[in-house]
Order: C-alpha cells, then structure tokens, then sequence
C-alpha cells in the first residue's frame, strides 16, 4: 500500500467514525421533545450525515473493488425474501422523488441461493438509482427470475426499467455523465454495481424498450443451498441484555448506546482499561464491547485481565470494537480471550450478529 492510499484509508475511517457519532447524536437528539423547527434542523443534520455516510462506504467499496480486493460473505438465503428486502431499501426513496416503485420475484417461492445477499443488494442498488434518477414522471419496475441451471446451481437474471417520462440514455451513460446528470451519490453506486457484478462473473447490457427509456439486464449463477426454513424462535429472556462498552472517544461510546438501545439492551461505559476491569468484576454483564487502542489499559491487556478474574466474571463475553479488523490483527484479539471483532465504524445489522453470537439464546432473542 502507498502512503497516499495509506492516509486515504485512514481519513475516510475517521471522517466515518465521525459522522456515525454525528448520526447517533442526532438520533438520541430527535427522540426528546423539541419544537418542530428545531426537530426539522435535527433531522436535516441526520440526513445529511447519512448521505456523507452512505458516500463514504460507497467509495471505500469502490476502490477496494477496483483492487479486486472485494470480500464476499456466502450463505444461503431464500431468493423472494431478498427482492422483498430490495423494496424494502428504496420505497420511501422512490416516494420522495415521486416515483412509483414496483418489485417483482418469479421462480420458486421456496427457491434458495449460497450469496452474499448485501452485495446483491447493492447491484440492485446501482440499477434502481439509475432508473430513479431518470424517470420524471412514471414507475421504476425491478425484478428477479430464478431458474434452476445444470450442475446444482441456479440462474439469477435480474431487470430494472423505467416507464413513463424517461431520460433518454439515463442507464447506459458513462460514470462521468451519471455525475453530471443525477450526482455523485448515484454514479459511485452504479459504478460500484456494475463493479460487483463483474467480480460475480455476471454479465450485464442494455436493452431499448418499445416507445423510449431502457431496461438494465444483469445475469449470473450461484449454487442452490438447502431449502432455508424460518429459525425457531427461542423464549426471550426475562431482562434486557446488560452490556459494558469500553472505548475512550466519547461519541464512540455514544455511537454503541445508541446501538444497544435500538436493539433494547441496557448499557454502562467505561473511559479505559483499568475502569473496564473494576466494572467486570461485578459480574453483572452479558457483554462486553472492548476498545483496543486506550490510555492507561488498553483493549488486549484489559482482556487478559479480565479473563484471570475468578467466577462468571472471568467467562463474560467480550468482543472487540476496533478499526484495525484485519486477519491477524482478529487472531490476537481470540488469542487474548475475546470471541469475535465489529469493525468501527459500527454498523446496526454487524453489531445485531454479535449480539445474537454472544449472548444466550434468550437474550439474543429480545435482541
């Protein structure tokens, strides 16, 4: 890695770090009872924060993307429930631009695919953007045929098309004239779109509709996974979660309370290590969330002291909130006692599988 790739790494995680504390901030700011001028600035802020977010992601994608350094995370997952996820992502979005949004699934209802369904989200992502972007007046129909292909796997052929008042050219223009057209937060997404659609060896083109506009077609396989069946649903516990984070930033710490409250777990903060280790001694949490890079204690040692405590105090859970999430960077935080990393920033849905890998089935459950 270069030194300018080096320091731009390291400036789009602390301006994300930021913005997400800037976000939760907000959050907690837009539950207390505010006049309705003061709520409306609140949640500009928030809105505005979460663009600068989604930008930010969207690019980092992108250049790891363009390195072909894209990660995958495979698992099976029922085809249907992921175009209803897809609606999901951008009805309020096609609401607001005055567009019609119509998602369809054809297939087995049943049928299921081994993919990493954020991924394919985001191909989807890239093409609706587009397809919003360049219809005036009209719908934006999205949808995904699945059928069986030899050798255990199925055929993915996903299509994307505006009707109505088009923009002539708005799905097939070059990233440069995206940008021009509908703005940057639309060009990274079709850029990084047709990106992940090329490392999942799928193809993709353009097709011209009869009376004007135009249809994006993208196609690729993936293996059939099992049917995927609805998981029993465990009792939810008797109490909430009580979790312990760890972290000397201060809106790093408001950042994870924010989080647990959301998934209506109780929380207490500790500044460092040595604060950490006092609090754990009670035995009282369910989980621990542990900076790594702290004055006085850090993460790994605190861990470790953690881990000599006799009792249930010594067993307590404890996961790793770090910006330094690399393989061998994560094996010394497992050698240490923790039993898994969340990569700063955090995000909802990494921190909910946490949550549901380390606490007990119940707790996890209420999670």
């Amino acid at each position: 890695m270069s030194p300018s790739e080096f320091f731009f790494d390291k400036v789009t995680e602390e301006i994300r770090i930021q913005v997400e504390g800037v976000r939760a901030l907000t959050e907690r700011l837009g539950r207390q009872h505010l006049s309705a001028d003061v709520t409306a600035c609140v949640e500009g802020i928030g809105e505005a924060a979460s663009t600068v977010s989604r930008l930010l992601i969207t690019a980092q994608d992108l250049k790891t993307a363009a390195a072909e350094q894209l990660s995958l995370s495979l698992a099976p997952r029922q085809l249907r429930e992921l175009m209803d996820e897809v609606q999901e992502r951008w009805l309020s979005r096609a609401k607001e631009s005055g567009v019609t949004l119509l998602v369809a699934y054809e297939g087995d209802p049943a049928a299921a695919a081994v993919v990493d369904a954020h991924r394919l989200h985001q191909i989807f992502d890239g093409f609706i953007g587009l397809a919003i972007s360049g219809v005036r007046r009209g719908a934006v129909e999205a949808s995904l045929e699945v059928t069986p292909s030899p050798a255990g796997t199925l055929r993915l052929e996903g299509r994307v098309r505006g009707a109505g008042e088009v923009i002539d050219g708005s799905l097939s223009g070059s990233i440069e004239e995206v940008a021009a057209r509908f703005g940057l937060e639309t060009a990274l997404g079709a850029a990084l779109g047709q990106r992940i659609l090329q490392a999942l060896d799928g193809q993709g083109h353009t097709e011209l509709n009869a009376g004007g506009g135009e249809t994006a077609v993208f196609s690729l396989t993936a293996p059939c996974a099992p049917d995927v069946e609805d998981a029993p649903v465990e009792p939810a516990s008797d109490r909430a979660a009580h979790i312990l984070i760890v972290d000397d930033n201060a809106t790093n710490r408001m950042v994870a309370e924010t989080l647990c409250e959301m998934f209506d777990c109780t929380a207490e903060t500790a500044v460092d290590g040595v604060e950490a280790v006092e609090l754990a001694r009670s035995g009282r949490f369910d989980l621990i969330l542990m900076d790594i890079k702290m004055p006085r204690m850090d993460g790994v040692a605190a861990t470790r002291a953690i881990r000599a405590l006799a009792g249930p105090a010594g067993k307590t859970p404890i996961i790793a909130l770090t910006a330094n999430a690399d393989p061998e960077d994560a094996a010394g935080y497992i050698a240490a006692g923790m039993i898994g990393v969340v990569e700063k920033p955090m995000k909802p849905e990494n921190l909910l599988r946490a949550l549901q890998q380390a606490l007990s089935p119940g707790d996890a459950q209420a999670a």
